[in-house]
């Protein structure tokens, strides 16, 4: 429970004792002064302003709690800052407004507690409270509260006196309002017999202990840091710190120590230790000094700046100061900052597991009534089996004295007409064998009956006993059954996916079935057309080899007339003689010979003709390459 919770509580009341009418409405000029007391409490500065621009809208009409929440959160508690102010400020203010209202008492009457005693077991209450409006405490606290003021005032708790007061089903379902319970503390059943003084310091020393989060108070010897000598002071230990004072009044703070989670006991030695120096105080060791200076009880708190020695009156106050000192540095440790609201949450737990388990037990009884039932009725339908096999019995008592008549009568019957007689024989005994097999069935059903009896009390028995040992896997089956359920949901799931995904491929298959039947018709028109154009390749290349054997003649040809006119065309020069060849001669042509010029031109004819055939070569040559890769499967099909 957060600051702003223990604030709007008491707020709650405060707000509800302006609303005269009970209509759940206040007007805004008392709203006003609620406000502006409430900040003066908080130590916030107040903005008169913002409550009239925040309800501009209202005019003076009466404003709800629930239109007073947005501002009461925006401009006051949101600006709260914690140990800024006095928390018992703000309750004095809050109670000082309800109990005008709600707390009338008979000032005359001997067992009415004062004002103050009023307050802190109002105080008391919302802390105690439980987190919903409105407020109202739950039986369990209240007798929580109530044990803790009569150990105060070192009495026993008398619950009878207050068993009527509990058992009212008002009290166990909606709870116990504020004004109820200091009605019960005011009619002296807890403090009948009790003077007034002892009733107001236990309520006292209860308000300190919850509400101020005091975890001890008392006297303790401590030893001064400069002097070194011993005083008494009074010892105030909460969560977070050690105060000590003058003076049981608390008047004058001579110190305060920081408990946080450096803070330890000072550490024993192997020789404390051998020598019986230290002590186990619930699984913690906490040194026990030697006693010196004339100071028995003594143990000391360590800090990470200062050592102190402190020393108790007796045994049993020292083993309470360090059990509570340790309690204090475990809730700073674990991040706590009160004892009893970590109590109250841990108090809170216990009450909802014992209600799940109440619930759990009347399931139970639920269950086990069924079983009765259950029995009962398997034990009608066992007596309904008796009187059904005595009917039978009767029932086959009739047939077999209705036998042996007909046996008489067919007896007589053969006597008349043995022929008619003869077959009737043949045909009784052989209604007679079945009648027969029917009677020893019946016999043996009302056998396999009565050992069905017998073991129907068996199982009885043995599912009586199956039924408890049942509900230890009553909740591992419950699991089971919820993620059978969650699979089975899956399981539809992916059902009907399967499904759809069926008729896809389906759907799918056809189309594919009609593309390979397309692709079929595809290849063969291809192949086909392989076939043709492999017989146009082969006639290609029977005309491509005819082409290549004609090219080598006409190169060979070219070669041959290439030589001899290099031979013709090869100049003589001046005073050679003119080649012979045998007995005949030739003669040299001069440059201007016509027909030397004839030959010129000729030659460069036939050069022309030669690089023309070379070219052709080559393009045949190509040709050939293509043919022999074409024929190697390399030609491309169209």
């Amino acid at each position: 429970m957060d600051l702003r919770s223990e604030l709007l509580k008491s707020i709650w009341y405060g707000f509800t004792a302006l609303d005269l009418e009970k209509s759940g409405k206040v007007s805004k000029s008392q709203l006003k002064v609620l406000s502006h007391n409430l900040c003066t409490v908080l130590c916030i500065p107040h903005d008169p302003v913002a409550l009239e621009e925040h309800f501009r809208d209202d005019d003076d009409g009466p404003v709800s709690s629930q239109g007073y929440m947005p501002y009461l959160n925006k401009y006051i508690l949101d600006k709260v800052v914690e140990g800024s102010f006095i928390k018992e400020n703000v309750d004095e203010l809050c109670w000082t407004l309800t109990a005008k209202k709600n707390y009338q008492t008979d000032k005359t009457s001997s067992t009415v507690l004062p004002e103050k005693d009023a307050f802190r077991l109002w105080c008391l209450f919302n802390f105690l409270s439980e987190d919903k409006y409105p407020l109202v405490m739950v039986p369990d606290e209240v007798e929580y509260l109530l044990k803790k003021v009569c150990m105060a005032m070192s009495i026993e708790f008398n619950y009878v006196e207050l068993e009527d007061f509990f058992s009212q089903d008002s009290v166990q379902q909606s709870g116990i309002t504020v004004w109820v319970f200091l009605e019960m503390m005011n009619s002296g059943k807890i403090t009948r017999g009790i003077d007034k003084s002892i009733t107001s310091m236990a309520i006292e020393e209860v308000y300190r202990e919850i509400v101020g989060d005091v975890l001890k108070e008392g006297y303790l010897w401590k030893k001064g840091q400069l002097r070194r000598n011993w005083k008494e002071r009074w010892f105030t230990l909460r969560p977070s710190n050690l105060s000590y004072y003058t003076g049981e009044d608390r008047k004058e703070c001579q110190g305060s120590i920081i408990l946080d989670g450096n803070c330890c006991v000072e550490e024993v030695d192997d020789d404390q230790i051998l020598f019986g120096r230290s002590k186990w105080i619930k699984n913690v060791l906490f040194p026990v000094l030697p006693d010196r200076d004339g100071k028995r009880c003594m143990f000391c708190l360590k800090t990470l700046s200062k050592t102190y020695e402190m020393s108790a009156s007796d045994t049993k106050q020292r083993q309470e100061w360090t059990t509570a000192i340790q309690t204090a540095i475990r809730l700073h440790v674990e991040g706590k900052n009160s004892l009893h609201k970590d109590l109250k949450l841990k108090r809170r737990e216990q009450r909802e597991q014992r209600e799940k388990r109440r619930q759990a037990k009347e399931e139970e009884l639920q269950r086990l009534r069924a079983l009765q039932e259950e029995r009962e009725r398997k034990l009608a339908e066992l007596e309904l089996l008796k009187e059904a096999q005595k009917q039978a019995q009767a029932l086959l008592e009739q047939d077999e004295q209705r036998r042996r008549q007909q046996h008489e009568q067919l007896q007589r019957a053969l006597e008349v007409q043995l022929r008619e007689a003869e077959e009737a024989r043949v045909s009784m005994q052989a209604e007679m064998a079945l009648k027969e097999e029917e009677a020893e069935r019946q016999r043996k059903r009302i056998q396999e009956l009565e050992e069905m009896q017998r073991r129907l009390e068996e199982a009885l028995q043995q599912e009586i006993k199956a039924r408890l040992d049942e509900e230890a896997f009553r909740l591992a089956q419950a699991g089971l059954l919820a993620e059978e359920e969650e699979k089975m949901k899956a399981l539809m799931a992916l059902q009907e996916e399967q499904e759809e995904y069926i008729l896809k491929t389906q759907k799918e298959k056809q189309e594919l079935k009609q593309e390979m039947e397309t692709k079929s018709r595809e290849l063969e028109e291809a192949q086909r057309q392989l076939e043709d154009v492999r017989a146009n390749r082969h006639r290609v290349d029977q005309d491509v080899v005819a082409a290549q054997r004609k090219l080598r003649q006409a190169s060979t040809n070219v070669k041959h007339w290439n030589v001899q006119m290099n031979r013709l065309m090869r100049p003589i020069g001046p005073g050679e003689k003119r080649p012979s060849l045998g007995s005949s001669f030739f003669q040299v042509p001069t440059q201007r010979d016509p027909g030397l010029r004839l030959r010129r031109r000729s030659g460069s004819e036939d050069q022309d003709e030669e690089s023309k055939e070379n070219v052709d070569n080559r393009a045949g040559c190509d040709l050939e390459k293509r043919h022999s890769h074409a024929s190697n499967g390399d030609m491309d099909i169209p």
